[in-house]
């Protein structure tokens, strides 16, 4: 990434609470933050056929009923943190104690409860080496259901997008 501050649309899912309709509307005013999440709101009004207080509103909306958000997307070298990396965490019993845990760690910006070899995925982003291992070590295996962890260091980001559009 080499623009600091790209602003990233997020489209959220939650499984735990039930699905808002979108309508042809809404997801075009979604798609247009997307393309460019500083579009201005008259100009995704032009676009989708609303006034800039309408589309104000419905992105406030979507905002506050957790459909989506819109964030700086900043490259984490840019800003002291060197090192980034995918933990896979294997645990044992309710693995919602365990995802709290790391959701509520500082330097874990991802986390998802998985099918497969692992059960838990976590993405960590650390200032250094020393730290990353720290995070690992002494944080993420000291709670008390995760079994084992495997590391996966990041060597070089290709490609990060938030542009799948909507559905």
């Amino acid at each position: 990434m080499a623009d600091a501050t790209i602003v990233r649309v997020t489209v959220l899912k939650r499984v735990e609470r039930s699905r808002a309709a979108l309508d042809d509307v809404s997801k075009a005013i979604i798609e247009q933050l997307q393309q460019d999440g500083r579009r201005s709101y008259a100009s995704i009004g032009k676009v989708v056929g609303l006034s800039e207080a309408a589309v104000r509103q419905r992105v406030q909306r979507l905002i506050d009923h957790g459909v989506m958000q819109v964030v700086a997307v900043t490259d984490p070298l840019e800003l002291g943190f060197s090192r980034q990396a995918l933990i896979g965490i294997r645990a044992t019993g309710d693995l919602e104690p365990v995802a709290d845990a790391l959701v509520a760690m500082e330097e874990v910006d991802y986390v998802v409860v998985a099918a497969g070899s692992f059960d838990i995925l976590a993405e960590v982003v650390a200032e250094s080496d020393e730290h990353l291992l720290d995070i690992v070590s002494k944080r993420i295996r000291a709670i008390p259901q995760v079994l084992s962890t495997e590391t996966f260091v990041y060597l070089k980001l290709r490609k990060q997008t938030y542009s799948w559009g909507v559905r």
